[in-house]
């Protein structure tokens, strides 16, 4: 059967499953409608005055509710980013862990940052790479097979907020929208974030990509449905 993205979701209902949270006034945010400039910098502080324990926590919570709430039967090629450590990203080497002891068959991908054309390229990483950081701090493997991005199937993405439609703020770069243009129509677009949506990212261009579903520590926001159910 051909994968889409309705077959993949799993429709779990994630309340009906014990998270203990802690509670911090930083994850729930009040912010209702802001342009991304803003955004970035008020959630990349928010990031950065979470304790080292919270966000080993509210990781691993992440990393729970996205094997939860998805199956993987038609998953071959997952591109997942590697968190960067200055901005205290998800941390990600959770998913990877999981994915290589219990799904061995799906070959797992990072982004390489092309800085001659500004672009991301995928490349094979697994338990025996080696990494070394490049001139952003960003960690990539040595010497890695390069991967068609025409050949993943899921992309999981780095992001600072997202709102309730299923747009993110980045960094400002753009190099995943510009990535995320050159992957197949049907390739799996979730987000991971410490945080609930914002209402709305109001300086949304035509460039921007909505993701497909945003993972946090305490449900999925499915952007297949209307953005009222995503208020619940």
């Amino acid at each position: 059967m051909a994968m889409t993205k309705t077959n993949f979701f799993i429709l779990t209902n994630l309340e009906n499953f014990e998270i203990t949270m802690i509670y911090n006034t930083f994850v729930t945010t009040k912010i209702q409608k802001a342009k991304k400039a803003k955004l970035r910098r008020i959630f990349i502080d928010k990031r950065l005055s979470l304790s080292d324990r919270e966000r080993e926590i509210f990781s691993e919570k992440i990393a729970d509710n996205f094997f939860k709430a998805f199956k993987f039967n038609d998953i071959r090629v997952l591109h997942c980013f590697l968190p960067l450590e200055k901005f205290a990203e998800v941390d990600t080497f959770l998913i990877f862990k999981r994915i290589w002891n219990e799904f061995p068959e799906i070959k797992t991908v990072v982004p390489k940052m092309n800085l001659r054309d500004n672009e991301l390229d995928s490349v094979l990483f697994n338990e025996s790479s080696t990494l070394e950081k490049n001139q952003w701090g960003v960690r990539e493997p040595i010497d890695s097979e390069y991967v068609s991005s025409k050949d993943i199937d899921l992309v999981i993405l780095p992001l600072l907020c997202f709102d309730l439609r299923g747009f993110r703020v980045g960094y400002g770069k753009g190099f995943y929208d510009r990535f995320l243009s050159s992957v197949r129509q049907n390739c799996l677009k979730i987000g991971l974030s410490f945080f609930d949506p914002v209402d709305e990212i109001i300086d949304v261009s035509i460039n921007d990509v909505k993701m497909d579903f945003c993972v946090t520590p305490d449900r999925v926001f499915n952007f297949e449905c209307d953005s009222d159910s995503n208020r619940k």
